[in-house]
């Protein structure tokens, strides 16, 4: 798991065009913290939890169980324009209308 850890966590932190310095701070971790994973250290479920939350990927696809990333729908969400949001907000509210019986 170490290896295909570190090496998802790197390719990570390239993509977002960020040093693992960055990260760090951004996620309050001591420095260095994340380059110890090179070695071989395993990440606490903790921090597992928080580096895919931060990265928008599943724990498996950080830990080498998937090998294909997730986007959370939350995530997707935000990767939309305005007026992206807004049209899925206005047929979202007409769809849930329509569902549970109310007219407009």
């Amino acid at each position: 798991m170490e290896l295909i850890f570190y090496e998802r966590l790197k390719k990570l932190i390239d993509l977002s065009n960020k040093s693992f310095n960055e990260v760090e701070r951004e996620l309050n971790y001591p420095r260095n913290s994340l380059h110890n994973y090179k070695n071989g250290a395993e990440p606490s479920a903790i921090r597992l939890i928080e580096l895919s939350n931060h990265f928008g990927v599943s724990p498996e696809y950080l830990i080498g169980v998937k090998n294909y990333k997730e986007k959370s729908v939350e995530m997707i969400f935000n990767d939309l324009n305005d007026q992206q949001k807004k049209d899925m907000i206005t047929y979202f509210q007409y769809w849930i209308l329509d569902h549970i019986n109310i007219q407009l």
